[in-house]
């Protein structure tokens, strides 16, 4: 299955929340999405699960349009809001039944559907619990089985993170790999872009409503002429020294202070690294912390965005 995001614009009186957009994804893989707030990616997102339409433009969930065939769409693509809906009386169980019941699921299929999903979203012991009962990281997992419950085969995740202690989101992105490994395609929003590195195979960058870049995460980390970036820390000086002193020498292009580290940006590679190390240790400035930095999805961000303050 592939989604093709195509040429899609959303507009809101004098507002363009989403201006010519067009990217695709597809089964197997998933792609974050990555803009500030007010980017359009919530727009984008909910047009795809066929809650808004579209200015212009257009959305193929395999050969299904969304504009054209939304009752189609909706068979096909679970959809996970930022916030799961307050539903005080209702059960973990009894919520996911309604909605199973609401995509025509029946008995015996019905029951034995909800009951798989229970187990594999870990909410078996919550499920005769009231929603208003449970903790964020279990309302997060609802939604989730919420949206997975009518087996669809794309996957759109506004947020899913949002609000979840350290815990919940190791546990929310060990079960979005293994929907992954069932094949589904899946778009996922967050502002934890660390993740997002760790998780997803590509990546959208959208601002101000217009896309900036999409494609393979590797592809465009080896596309940067980022140089070569190593973190230093030193003993008994305090990062505005050490940074004063990096900055004398010939070897650093730019010299950045972290917040426990200075970042020195090196025109070459290792080599320049190696001489670098050399030179301090014959200045006798007593390095306790020298390591190259793996170029993240937050510089490529940064690179995409021209570090653009949002």
């Amino acid at each position: 299955m592939e989604v093709h995001i195509v040429r899609l614009s959303r507009h809101f009186t004098n507002t363009k929340a989403v201006d010519d957009v067009s990217f695709s994804f597809r089964s197997g893989r998933i792609f974050g999405f990555v803009g500030p707030n007010g980017a359009g990616k919530t727009t984008t997102m909910r047009i795809l699960a066929t809650l808004d339409e579209p200015t212009s433009g257009d959305i193929f969930v395999g050969q299904t349009s969304v504009v054209q065939y939304p009752d189609r769409v909706r068979k096909l693509v679970g959809y996970m809001p930022d916030t799961l809906p307050a539903h005080r009386d209702i059960s973990v169980h009894e919520y996911l039944d309604f909605f199973a019941r609401a995509y025509g699921l029946r008995n015996p299929h019905r029951k034995r559907i909800v009951e798989n999903i229970e187990e594999f979203t870990g909410l078996t012991g919550f499920r005769d619990k009231t929603i208003a009962q449970i903790s964020k990281g279990m309302k997060q997992r609802v939604s989730l089985a919420r949206a997975i419950v009518h087996e669809p085969e794309v996957l759109v995740l506004d947020e899913p993170a949002a609000g979840l202690d350290p815990h919940a989101r190791i546990e929310l992105r060990e079960l979005l790999k293994a929907i992954r490994e069932q094949g589904k395609a899946i778009l996922i929003s967050s502002h934890i872009l660390t993740e997002l590195g760790e998780l997803c195979d590509g990546v959208v960058f959208i601002e101000q409503g217009k896309l900036l870049k999409a494609g393979n995460i590797d592809t465009m980390i080896e596309s940067m002429d980022t140089g070569l970036v190593v973190m230093i820390r030193a003993l008994n000086l305090t990062l505005e020294e050490l940074a004063k002193r990096l900055m004398e020498t010939p070897l650093v292009q730019q010299v950045r202070i972290l917040d426990d580290h200075v970042a020195v940006s090196l025109a070459g590679k290792d080599e320049d690294a190696t001489n670098l190390l050399k030179y301090l240790v014959e200045q006798n400035i007593p390095i306790s912390d020298f390591r190259q930095h793996k170029t993240q999805l937050e510089d490529l961000f940064l690179n995409i965005t021209k570090g653009r303050l949002q």
